[in-house]
């Protein structure tokens, strides 16, 4: 049985992702920050007892990630999904930004990727697919930069998007692809309800894109209809 391994899974398009997975036959291990208060999570795996594990992780945390790595110590992971990540403070131009809030996200948006991806990367060797995904954004693309603003959130995704291509370079010989994909403008607490795409639509079409990924395209930034992205 093939399985993958969600972070933020608790709402939005890591939830998404879990019920997709999960309802596709897979096995889910399902991460986030309280999983006992993470009610509609909580229902989806009493929906799929055989297939979803929920795991208290903040990805900012050493001991969560720590008793983590021990509870999976016997488990591969397919499909390694990095998804957990916050917007940060809105509407911040130039002048107005601070160094605290920008330190916070980019430990989450961040660093946060690595350091689950080092902590499981033995389980993701061991597996079947080998992959890892990070959730990042268009917004972290330089190239499509003309709006300006948002420095927080542009410049983490734009550093998760170094992450990735470093991984993938370093990983290759281990067979491991790893891709950055944009999920589009999705309804979720961070795109809000005027945003034209849902979570299930992009989850479903990030899912079809790892679906038909090969190594040769591993370094790669994609969006949710298999479209590469300038980085």
């Amino acid at each position: 049985m093939l399985t993958a391994l969600i972070t933020g899974a608790n709402r939005g398009l890591g939830f998404a992702f879990a019920e997709l997975y999960a309802s596709s036959g897979w096995r889910v291990f399902a991460c986030c920050r309280n999983p006992s208060k993470a009610e509609r999570l909580l229902a989806l795996a009493q929906q799929y007892p055989a297939m979803i594990s929920l795991f208290q992780l903040d990805v900012t945390s050493a001991s969560d990630l720590e008793r983590l790595v021990k509870d999976l110590s016997l488990a591969s992971i397919d499909v390694l999904i990095n998804n957990a990540g916050v917007y940060g403070p809105s509407k911040l131009r130039f002048g107005t930004v601070t160094e605290e809030p920008w330190l916070e996200v980019f430990r989450i948006n961040t660093v946060g990727p690595l350091m689950v991806s080092q902590a499981l990367i033995t389980n993701v060797v061991t597996s079947q697919r080998r992959m890892i995904a990070n959730i990042s954004s268009h917004m972290g693309s330089i190239e499509s930069n003309s709006e300006g603003n948002a420095y927080i959130y542009r410049s983490c995704k734009a550093g998760l998007n170094a992450v990735t291509k470093s991984m993938a370079i370093d990983l290759a010989p281990q067979q491991v692809t790893v891709v950055a994909l944009h999920p589009g403008w999705v309804q979720t607490d961070m795109g809000g309800s005027e945003a034209p795409t849902s979570p299930k639509e992009s989850a479903a079409g990030l899912k079809r894109v790892l679906d038909y990924i090969t190594l040769d395209e591993s370094g790669s930034f994609f969006d949710l209809h298999s479209n590469e992205v300038p980085w």
